[in-house]
């Protein structure tokens, strides 16, 4: 069997730590103008460097799986694991909010419309499973010549449709191979960043400061916005945003070279490790539960932000990290975690 890569599972944990984070922040960030100033730019440097995440899901999907052969019949396996869950969460997320939240859904929507925001992330996943198959036996047959024509042209596209995006419109025409969304991008650059993380002629140092200066970039452009239209400007902190895309690129390959190359934890700690990225999938799924319940009761001027979001974030990932390990216990757990 092979080895286990710890750099990509410290990627994956601080993952959906951040991913946390990020939902928490934007609570807060949305109240720009009813909380004090010092609070929402607190907010916003959360969830600025708390953008890295998401990319990073899809970064080490491609890393793990894109350089496979594996049979259809796993290919059918994973898609149906991830339609099982769809499934059962948007169940769960209907009745939530409408029995509990107050709020309403359409159920004719349901196909193009998730039952709760944060499952986009299953109907973006579930395509690029579909096709999987496909993109790694293109992927592991290309010339090197090929995979940088590749490269430049997925990028072309996808700046492309991110200058249209800007402008209101969208191409008539998507590019096949990674539609009109960024996300089967950040999978492929994910294999290639783990297939040529040892040849990339880029320092670890220029990679901190690209990262840095990219999220402060992010950042700079949401705060101006925000100041001159009075409204929290989330345009740039989305990750179709070149700045997004970089940032979390540079972290994504600055870690994959931490510890050269190949990080290796003690006995103790792996099991730490294995025992959180386990069930970072389940923790993705269920903490909104735990985050519509301070929602229901708290306002984001209730309680100063210095104190609310580290705090959340800490209770919720907690507290979502006990419910999935007991739920992973029960029958047909695993399945929906």
């Amino acid at each position: 069997m092979k080895e286990k890569n710890y750099n990509l599972e410290l990627v994956r944990m601080i993952s959906f730590i951040l991913v946390i984070a990020i939902h928490v922040s934007n609570y807060f960030c949305r109240a720009y103008g009813k909380i004090p100033q010092g609070e929402y730019l607190f907010s916003l440097v959360i969830d600025t460097v708390a953008r890295l995440s998401v990319p990073c899901f899809f970064m080490i999907s491609g890393a793990l799986l894109l350089g496979r052969d594996e049979p259809i019949k796993k290919h059918i396996h994973r898609v149906v694991r991830f339609v099982i869950a769809l499934v059962v969460w948007s169940a769960v997320y209907y009745f939530w909010n409408i029995y509990y939240m107050g709020s309403s859904f359409d159920l004719k929507e349901i196909l193009y419309v998730p039952a709760e925001a944060h499952l986009w992330y299953l109907y973006a996943m579930i395509p690029i499973y579909l096709v999987l198959p496909f993109f790694q036996v293109m992927c592991r047959n290309m010339s090197l010549k090929l995979e940088k024509v590749f490269l430049i042209v997925t990028t072309g596209a996808v700046l492309f449709n991110y200058v249209l995006w800007l402008m209101g419109g969208e191409a008539y025409y998507d590019l096949p191979l990674i539609g009109d969304r960024i996300y089967a991008w950040y999978v492929f650059v994910g294999f290639y960043l783990y297939k040529y993380r040892r040849h990339i002629r880029i320092s670890q140092r220029t990679l901190a400061v690209i990262c840095v200066f990219s999220m402060a970039a992010t950042f700079g452009i949401t705060w101006g916005v925000t100041t001159v239209t009075g409204d929290h400007y989330e345009d740039a902190l989305t990750y179709i945003s070149p700045f997004v895309a970089i940032a979390a690129v540079c972290f994504f390959l600055f870690m994959l070279r931490l510890g050269n190359a190949h990080v290796r934890p003690g006995e103790r700690a792996r099991k730490v490790i294995d025992l959180f990225c386990g069930c970072s999938f389940g923790i993705y799924l269920i903490h909104i539960l735990f985050l519509d319940n301070y929602k229901k009761y708290m306002k984001p001027w209730d309680l100063t932000a210095w104190i609310a979001v580290p705090g959340l974030i800490v209770v919720i990932a907690l507290a979502s990290f006990a419910c999935v390990w007991v739920i992973r216990k029960l029958p047909g757990g695993r399945k929906i975690t």
